[in-house]
């Protein structure tokens, strides 16, 4: 008995009779196709009249049994994730957030707790579509949420529903034709150099410090507590390596980066003279230069920093802008940078935010320039 084969993996056919294949077109015989479940079991099917129904079912078969793995998959996903309730998919998906530093966690935590888990957590993860998530928007507008805060919390629900939208959980992504909430964040309160120099002596000598590394070199409260005699690799550059945690309240990476990664910043002479000074006052532990007052083998702990602050706010005896926080020392960096035509991409690698469209959105009335200015630029150019 003759068999004829067709692509691997498609199976054959052939006819149960004696005539030989060159005659197989005029045999009133049937044909039976030959092929492999997708179990690999050997399977036989006939009652085809022509040789192309034979073909065509084959091809049919062929076709359903390359599909099945990726539609049994899908359907098995479906199955185990569609009906998981959210709170117990956030459980499973949280796990798997292991690039994200301590700090990050704890508001990833925050905004579970207080915004995600009262609204979703005991929905079915395969009932989410556009329409709950706009009802989420709006009863937290209703609620009185903060743009802020509603911003987060919607950032955090879109990551996890495009994890399962991935799976395939979803026929349309729920999150299609949802207009997110609108948050601007409002200007940052800057204060003048003149106001700056006197806040900056109104504390002690750790304050004095801090308060000339941010404005200096542009870093985060927890970075300038990490300050260590060891990072100027050198005379107009401080290397930003590491950072002390609030959560943990140790070393620990820098935010937006992984263990290991750093950012070279700009060493004004003013900042290395306040730091030097400060080792020769108060001495160093392994570079460091603050410690915890408690116990100098700790890291220097972020509520001194901050009671220091609100003592100096109470004490009224300097000039200090309305609403301005400690962070108005970073923004004091971005803001001279900025006034002084440096390139905004270097102050937004500098102050290490994770992207450029922060520090554009923060600090843009800061860039010098102007419509009015460019268009008065523009005029002289096309009139020359």
């Amino acid at each position: 008995m003759a068999t004829k084969a067709l692509a691997h993996g498609m199976g054959t056919f052939f006819k149960e009779c004696e005539h030989p294949q060159a005659k197989w077109s005029k045999c009133p015989h049937e044909y039976t196709i030959r092929y492999r479940d997708a179990a690999g079991r050997q399977v036989e099917e006939s009652g085809f009249a022509t040789q192309d129904k034979a073909i065509t079912r084959l091809s049919e078969i062929y076709k359903t049994k390359k599909e099945s793995p990726r539609s049994q998959s899908k359907a098995d996903r479906i199955q185990k994730y569609g009906v998981m309730q959210f709170g117990e998919y956030v459980a499973e998906w949280r796990s798997g957030q292991r690039a994200l530093a301590a700090s990050s966690l704890r508001h990833l935590d925050s905004l579970l707790e207080h915004h995600l888990f009262p609204a979703f957590r005991s929905r079915r993860m395969g009932t989410f579509d556009h329409k709950v998530v706009d009802a989420f928007i709006q009863a937290m507008e209703r609620n009185g949420v903060g743009l802020a805060s509603q911003a987060s919390a919607f950032d955090k629900l879109k990551m996890i529903l495009l994890d399962a939208n991935r799976l395939g959980i979803f026929d349309q992504n729920p999150l299609d034709g949802v207009t997110p909430p609108q948050y601007d964040p409002a200007r940052a309160v800057i204060p003048s150099v003149a106001q700056f120099k006197e806040i900056r002596a109104a504390g002690d000598d750790t304050f004095l410090l801090i308060a000339d590394l941010m404005s200096g070199c542009g870093m985060r409260n927890g970075e300038a507590a990490a300050v260590n005699l060891n990072n100027i690799v050198a005379d107009d550059v401080y290397r930003i390596a590491e950072q002390v945690n609030q959560t943990t309240k140790l070393y620990g990476p820098l935010k937006h980066r992984k263990a290991g990664e750093y950012r070279d910043v700009p060493l004004p002479a003013r900042v290395r003279e306040t730091i030097e000074w400060y080792a020769d006052k108060h001495g160093a532990v392994d570079g460091y230069l603050l410690r915890n007052p408690l116990d100098i083998s700790q890291p220097f702990p972020y509520y001194c920093l901050s009671n220091q602050w609100q003592r100096i706010k109470r004490a009224g005896a300097v000039d200090i802008p309305e609403g301005m926080v400690i962070y108005g020392f970073r923004h004091l960096f971005a803001s001279l940078c900025l006034t002084n035509g440096l390139p905004i991409t270097d102050v937004a690698e500098w102050m290490g935010h994770k992207s450029i469209d922060i520090t554009f959105k923060v600090y843009r009335h800061l860039m010098p320039g102007s419509i009015g200015k460019a268009a008065s630029i523009l005029d002289l150019g096309l009139a020359a």
